[in-house]
């Protein structure tokens, strides 16, 4: 299965979590079953810095980076991160180029390069679909990440946290080689826009056929929008992802006046839930995530109508997931002793979206490890953009110190309880700033609220079981399902590269 014209649609997509946790990997554990395999491309330039930096272990990013088809670029690329044999523990990484609207070639090829190299890695050894999630709040990071992930070949972008409105444009025009550009919200601005793009001609010569251009997926939580992106054939995305409030990392939040429960976190009503026939309705494929990866998840999402069904957290813990290996056992063994718990924190994200936090001793989730943290943001991914006094830009975050963060127009309400998740979420995959006062970053862990994945799945799962117990609940044959046999059972090559 492939996902170029005519090809069959997945049954199962593997969520694209975190910062690293679907890495290439996973992407390709799953791929190679014939279903979706999805990496994260979240601050993808920051984990393919880091990881050169470390030495490249393997050399997967210099043979990725070796087909790169501008070797310019890419030697720029290694000639400023790569140490052979690698950083000295405790050393602090080199920084990357941060967002902003003001254009950096630097930053652009770093993105680009990155991309193109998770993407490449994952389509390695096997003829299955592979995408690219992206978060859409995260707008001043979009036109140059997904023209990198083009680049390799990506056959589908999912994106969520947010109105992807301006990608299937953006798609189109990368896909014939023209410049594009999409709009970047600017708290102030009032009817001024700005906006970032990117120019593929700037970065390589015009190729003699256009490129393919992937299949995009809105990750949405309500029919209402859904219905709104389909309206238009400029904001029509290929198909859907509907997620329910139970799925990991950002959720919508509640229609309505907010309300807490007793425990703190949003409560959610019917007017939250997706109207699954009005899904059905529009005539685009879906899928539904979130508390459809136990047991006969599959076929309830059938019987709806659905096309198939996303699962993220059984694939979090697998063995080819991104986590930290000593932190992923951890999780696994608290959720199969049933005493995992993940909270929908209202106040965590800067973004503002809740955000699910699992507590795990020595992580951010603790309030004691949170309050030893020195608030900063170096890495600014969920930075918003603002209006200064005087009209230029200037750039803020919640989980910033909170004085800076006032300063630059904040209240110190929007700033309590936020946590710095770019740094946390890089943690969590074993790529820790070390700060020169000798601060380490502890990690933030992230996974969805229904753990009855785990029912059927061996003690220490790989991906091929998730997809295998995945299709077993399913009712029998359905049209454009992939084939379930020949699927690897037994995954430790993927262990070894």
């Amino acid at each position: 299965m492939t996902g170029g014209p005519g090809a069959a649609l997945p049954v199962v997509i593997q969520g694209g979590m975190g910062v690293g946790v679907s890495g290439w990997r996973l992407a390709r554990a799953v791929a190679r079953t014939g279903q979706l395999g999805v990496v994260s491309g979240t601050a993808l330039d920051v984990t393919l810095a880091r990881r050169l930096q470390l030495g490249d272990p393997g050399g997967h990013l210099r043979r990725a980076l070796a087909c790169f088809p501008e070797p310019a670029i890419a030697g720029r690329v290694l000639g400023r991160y790569f140490v052979p044999g690698g950083i000295a523990p405790g050393t602090p990484y080199r920084p990357v180029p941060r967002l902003g609207l003001r254009p950096s070639r630097a930053r652009d090829e770093l993105a680009v390069v990155a991309n193109f190299a998770e993407v490449f890695l994952a389509k390695q050894g096997h003829d299955g679909p592979i995408g690219v999630n992206y978060l859409e709040k995260i707008q001043l990071a979009t036109p140059a990440a997904v023209f990198g992930a083009m680049l390799a070949g990506a056959d589908y972008v999912l994106m969520g946290a947010g109105i992807p409105t301006e990608i299937p444009h953006l798609l189109d025009e990368f896909a014939a080689h023209r410049p594009a550009e999409i709009a970047v919200t600017v708290a102030g601005a009032g009817d001024d826009r700005h906006t970032v793009g990117l120019d593929p001609g700037a970065l390589l010569p015009r190729p003699a056929e256009p490129w393919r251009r992937p299949k995009l997926l809105a990750i949405v939580s309500s029919h209402v929008l859904a219905a709104y992106l389909a309206r238009s054939p400029r904001t029509r995305p290929d198909g859907f992802v509907v997620e329910t409030p139970v799925a990991g990392g950002h959720s919508a939040p509640p229609r309505g006046r907010p309300l807490l429960d007793a425990a703190g976190e949003p409560v959610y009503g019917p007017r939250d839930e997706a109207d699954l026939g009005k899904m059905s309705a529009l005539g685009l494929p879906f899928w539904l995530a979130g508390g459809y990866g136990g047991p006969g998840g599959l076929a309830r999402a059938l019987a709806a109508g659905a096309t198939g069904v996303q699962v993220g957290s059984a694939f979090a813990l697998c063995r080819e997931s991104g986590f930290d290996d000593a932190l992923r056992r951890r999780l696994l063994r608290a959720a199969s002793a049933g005493t995992l718990e993940v909270r929908n924190d209202p106040r965590a994200s800067p973004t503002g979206f809740p955000f699910k936090v699992a507590r795990m001793p020595g992580t951010l989730s603790e309030p004691e490890v949170h309050e030893r943290r020195p608030r900063l943001c170096d890495l600014g991914y969920l930075r918003t953009p603002y209006v200064r006094p005087g009209g230029a830009i200037g750039y803020r975050c919640p989980a910033e110190p909170v004085e800076a963060y006032v300063r630059k127009g904040g209240t110190v309400g929007e700033a309590e309880g936020r946590q710095c998740l770019c740094n946390g979420l890089t943690a969590a995959i074993g790529l820790p700033q070390h700060r020169a006062d000798g601060y380490r970053e502890a990690a933030l862990l992230t996974l969805g609220q229904d753990i009855a994945f785990l029912q059927g799945l061996p003690e220490d799962h790989s991906a091929a079981d998730v997809v295998h117990r995945i299709l077993r609940g399913a009712p029998g044959p359905t049209p454009g399902r992939a084939p379930t046999t020949g699927i690897p059972r037994d995954s430790s090559e993927e262990r070894q590269q």
